[in-house]
């Protein structure tokens, strides 16, 4: 990663993780805009360096954060922090305030990120959102699964992509799949590692929508479809297509049912992600983010002369004019290209027939090979991803089966080293 300065009009500070896949097309739209841009991690200051290619910011360290970034404002005036991933989100909000920069409050970032928080605000509505409660060390969890009924669905309060999120249809399943959420929760701050959340299963066709908040107003920007059933017991995302398939009318109530959920959250500005459901009881929101789309999904969507949804987030912090918010209506779509098993990563073989595959764009696998690989619900992390273009959302969901087809992931079984 790098950072640009210089003699350019606006600078933005990046909020963002070591492992980031989204830091590169951001740095790609800055210099495209000519809009100077600086990388912060999340990471002891010594552990960065000299600067050369981004600042640590511990972002849990919210004091010692807030005062390198003041001090960094001092020397290079910013124009706007975006944080790109949701752990430097609530800084990015406390910073903004200090600074009098335009973002989304505090609040409103608690509530985008913790899973408990967002249930509460969204019920306090009278939103479509599963039975909730959350559940801590000293509590039954057998007393929580009889209040929320099976099947039911635990997962952390603050993980995303899906990690840690186990469907539960029974109580012996219960007992089987808590003790891996609690080993996922030994990672979280220690004031909170035991607590988790239990809500009741919500069927349905699941959609996601990506959307901008401009003037206090929620301005969708595109709505996924997912083809794949997510019904668990563990819910590994892979296919996004869009334009959505669903009638008109159903995607006006999803843009609704997303302002909604984002006014409840208190989020007033900048891009949304959101998670629903569909069913015969109507929408159901599953999670609302204060961030752009993960991963390299976002390389689907391009707005007026071809600029990326980067561009679009960067122009708006910017408070620069913006391009025309409709995404191509050309059909496009991504398939996160799972991981099957743990192991040691050795590479993937058929990357060139996928590619010759009509429709496919790209193969980008992410992994590298030599490293371990954990797949849900320990794992956070995607194999790689294929993009695919075409005139019918059809037609490109079946060219990323296709090529997925192709694909020959070979991982070899990690070998315990332990002493015994």
């Amino acid at each position: 990663m790098h950072s640009q300065a210089g003699a350019m009009s606006h600078h933005i500070l990046l909020l963002t993780t070591a492992q980031t896949y989204r830091a590169q097309p951001f740095l790609d739209a800055a210099q495209a805009l000519d809009i100077g841009c600086t990388m912060a991690f999340d990471m002891d200051a010594e552990l960065a360096a000299d600067g050369r290619h981004g600042w640590g910011f511990p972002f849990a360290n919210m004091q010692e954060a807030l005062g390198h970034i003041q001090r960094f404002h001092a020397r290079t005036p910013l124009k706007a922090i975006i944080a790109l991933d949701d752990a430097g989100s609530l800084l990015a909000a406390t910073a903004s305030v200090a600074l009098n920069l335009p973002h989304n409050s505090p609040d409103s970032a608690i509530a985008a990120r913790d899973k408990f928080v967002m249930r509460r605000k969204l019920a306090a509505h009278a939103l479509n959102c599963p039975r909730f409660v959350r559940v801590a060390a000293q509590d039954s969890v057998t007393e929580a699964a009889a209040q929320i009924g099976y099947p039911l669905v635990i997962k952390p309060l603050n993980r995303n992509g899906s990690q840690g999120v186990m469907r539960i249809d029974t109580e012996a399943e219960l007992r089987d799949r808590l003790p891996r959420l609690q080993a996922i929760l030994q990672t979280e701050p220690a004031a909170s590692r035991a607590d988790f959340l239990m809500e009741s299963y919500i069927p349905g066709t699941e959609i996601a929508v990506e959307a901008i908040i401009v003037d206090q107003k929620l301005e969708v920007l595109a709505i996924f479809d997912k083809p794949d059933p997510l019904e668990g017991p563990f819910f590994e995302e892979s296919i996004y297509v869009t334009p959505s398939r669903l009638p008109a009318a159903v995607q006006e109530e999803i843009g609704q049912a997303t302002a909604q959920a984002t006014q409840a959250l208190g989020l007033g500005f900048g891009p949304v992600h959101a998670e629903l459901r569909i069913n015969d009881e109507g929408l159901w929101i599953l999670e609302v983010a204060g961030r752009s789309i993960g991963g390299l999904c976002s390389n689907v969507l391009n707005f007026g002369a071809s600029e990326s949804l980067e561009a679009l987030i960067l122009q708006h912090a910017c408070g620069q004019s913006l391009p025309d918010l409709k995404a191509s209506r050309e059909a496009r779509g991504v398939m996160m290209i799972p991981i099957p098993h743990a192991g040691l990563f050795q590479g993937v073989a058929g990357v060139t027939e996928a590619l010759q595959v009509p429709g496919i764009t790209s193969v980008d696998i992410t992994a590298v090979t030599g490293y371990t690989l954990q797949p849900l619900p320990e794992g956070n992390s995607y194999l790689g991803f294929i993009f695919a273009a075409g005139t019918h959302p059809a037609d490109v969901e079946d060219a990323l089966r296709q090529a997925y087809a192709c694909l020959d992931i070979r991982i070899m079984p990690a070998f315990d080293l332990t002493m015994r």
